[in-house]
């Protein structure tokens, strides 16, 4: 009989044949590459590959609108179904469809733009409860009919007993999550005392007239449509370890919820009619503030009485610039509107109208625009009541002159590398014009989907984390990856610095374009590409708002972009300039108006990103 080979030499064969076969395969890979290489004259070209294949993995499970292919040449392609609807005479977008229903229902009870603002903003926290909210804070931007222009700011504000490291171990380092989780990382809301001071200046209803929808939303409930259950589907693990949260965005506290069902919200409702009868002071000074407190307290959070009786919400003049002579209204610091500006003033000293939209060199001078934008934000931007911000330089055309004369003909901009971090869909905007011309625009938040995970008692809503936008620790990414600087360190009612920018484009000192987006640090480059869609390339408001994003903030140093958002051609060019370019999942929602004057025609467009919205007019 044969001797049969020993199993350490078989074992020996076996690894040096798959030795011999990785080799072949490497070597194989290595000389496709430098043909690849070879042929297309950069060592980049092979990561297009890379590129279109993460887009495509990307693409099964966002609903990016660039995911759905059509026979369009260019890399930007929009949804074959249209989600722009025609009006004449009044319009509004938001996020969700019964909450647009909501804002079409006032305006044909006789109320303006303010008061279907104020019934969405209710309606909102009911039917959007990741996003809409009365445990959480926002701005609004309104322009009445007679040219009045009016920025109020009702953000969070820190807690009286806040301290700059709070969040910081014993050796000086942030602990994860316990600025994003929990009570005590709630800042004291503002939306309320926001939507009644709106309400009270510059609406025509009452207060029961606004919230009684909202109030019947929550009480009898809605029908979950897919979109409402793939929310209410993530809110699992943020709410599981909150036994009242929990109970009320889990199905009986421990099942998500699925399409079809209707979750009713009792003690929303309570909370609400109490609100709606009492006004404001019973969520100030009364049994709603006793309870966030009490519970507050109770679980380690630094929250008081006193923080609800000291908070004001504040009036002043919005920001305001130019583009290529549209005026751009806007939201002042600690709002994104000077982000958004400054970008918008470096790239009007450029031809950009005439270089074709997916070209790397178009790209360039955005993401140029977009970095010092961000740098500028991360080191002067701040609460303008606690630190002294030069927004008339950083706005000045000798400023702007100067930052262009630093962008390289060729190259990127160089800052410092850190890892990719995601941004989210975690606010929410919404938009409203009437008959008479007024209009509003408003963006507010909780922070990340489901604010911190905590519901007080049998208050029914979900409490903010804001505190997390503030600088925890100079050089520390937040959970939008920004490194801010000192300016927007903690202090006891100080309010954290906001990317929100709820803004209005005018022509002829005529409403064009409202406009503005949640999705955390993107939210300023998404409203300057739809305004830059609408301005340098004519696009309609649909196209406008469909159209692929892309989000460069300087640190992390990647360059993010929907998925297919741009033709291999233009991402290995930018490659060769020094850009790190990747695929990332969608972002933000924004819910847009468009007024044509000369056709007399109203255009509200739901983002196809936020299935559950919808636009609604008369």
């Amino acid at each position: 009989m044969p001797k049969s080979t020993p199993p350490q030499h078989t074992k020996r064969r076996r690894f040096q044949k798959y030795l011999r076969v990785l080799g072949i395969g490497s070597g194989a890979i290595a000389g496709v590459i430098l043909i690849d290489m070879a042929l297309f004259g950069s060592v980049y070209h092979p990561l297009t590959y890379l590129y279109n294949g993460a887009s495509w993995i990307l693409c099964q499970n966002t609903i990016a609108p660039s995911c759905v292919r059509t026979s369009e040449p260019e890399a930007y392609r929009s949804s074959p179904k249209s989600t722009a609807t025609l009006a004449r005479k009044e319009m509004v977008v938001t996020t969700h469809h019964l909450a647009s229903k909501v804002g079409e229902q006032i305006l044909a009870q006789g109320g303006n733009a303010i008061d279907a603002a104020v019934a969405i903003g209710y309606a909102l926290a009911v039917v959007d409860p990741c996003c809409g909210n009365i445990g959480g804070g926002g701005f609004m931007l309104i322009r009445l009919a007679n040219g009045k222009e009016i920025f109020l700011n009702f953000r969070e504000r820190a807690p009286l007993a806040a301290t700059p490291d709070m969040y910081l171990d014993a050796q000086g380092k942030p602990i994860k999550s316990l600025s994003t989780q929990g009570y005590l990382a709630v800042g004291v809301p503002g939306t309320v005392k926001g939507l009644d001071t709106a309400l009270s200046k510059y609406g025509t209803m009452s207060r029961t007239q606004v919230m009684a929808p909202a109030i019947a939303l929550a009480k009898v409930g809605f029908i979950l449509y897919d979109a409402d259950a793939k929310i209410l589907q993530q809110a699992k693990s943020k709410v599981q370890s909150d036994p009242a949260a929990s109970a009320i965005f889990l199905k009986q506290g421990s099942r998500v919820y699925q399409s079809g069902d209707r979750p009713i919200q009792t003690d929303l409702a309570r909370t609400l009619e109490t609100i709606s009868q009492q006004g404001v002071d019973a969520f100030y000074q009364g049994q709603i503030a006793r309870e966030i407190a009490s519970y507050s307290q109770k679980q380690g959070g630094i929250l008081q009485i006193e923080d609800f009786t000291n908070y004001k919400v504040t009036e002043s003049p919005p920001l305001r610039c130019s583009y290529r002579g549209y005026e751009v209204v806007t939201t002042p610091p600690p709002g994104g509107g000077v982000t958004l500006c400054q970008m918008l003033n470096i790239l009007e000293g450029y031809q950009i109208p005439k270089l074709e939209r997916t070209s790397s060199q178009r790209w360039h001078l955005m993401l140029s625009a977009m970095f010092f934008a961000y740098r500028d934000r991360n080191t002067y931007l701040g609460d303008p009541d606690f630190v002294n911000i030069p927004v008339k330089r950083l706005l000045s055309a000798d400023y702007t002159r100067s930052l262009r004369a630093q962008i390289p003909q060729q190259q990127a901009l160089s800052p410092k590398s850190d890892t990719n971090t995601p941004e989210g869909n975690n606010t929410t905007h919404y938009s409203v014009i009437d008959r008479q011309g007024n209009a509003v625009s408003v963006t507010y938040t909780i922070n990340s989907y489901f604010g911190a995970g905590v519901v007080a008692g049998n208050t029914g809503f979900l409490l903010n984390n804001e505190m997390d936008d503030f600088t925890a620790k100079v050089g520390v990414a937040n959970s939008y990856g920004l490194k801010q600087g000192e300016k927007n360190a903690i202090a006891p009612f100080k309010q954290p610095l906001s990317s929100m920018s709820p803004t209005i484009v005018l022509k002829d000192g005529k409403p064009l374009l409202i406009t503005g987006s949640p999705g955390g640090s993107t939210i300023p480059t998404t409203v300057l590409q739809v305004i830059s869609n609408v301005i340098d390339y004519g696009m309609s408001v649909e196209s406008a708002v469909n159209t692929p994003r892309i989000h460069y903030q300087g640190s992390p140093n990647w360059v993010l972009t929907e998925p297919f958002a741009l033709p291999s051609q233009t991402v290995q060019q930018l490659w060769d300039r020094g850009y790190k370019v990747v695929p990332f999942v969608s972002w933000g929602a924004a819910e847009s108006i468009g007024i044509d004057r000369e056709m007399r025609e109203i255009w509200g467009v739901n983002d196809v990103r936020k299935p559950a919205g919808a636009a609604a007019g008369n």
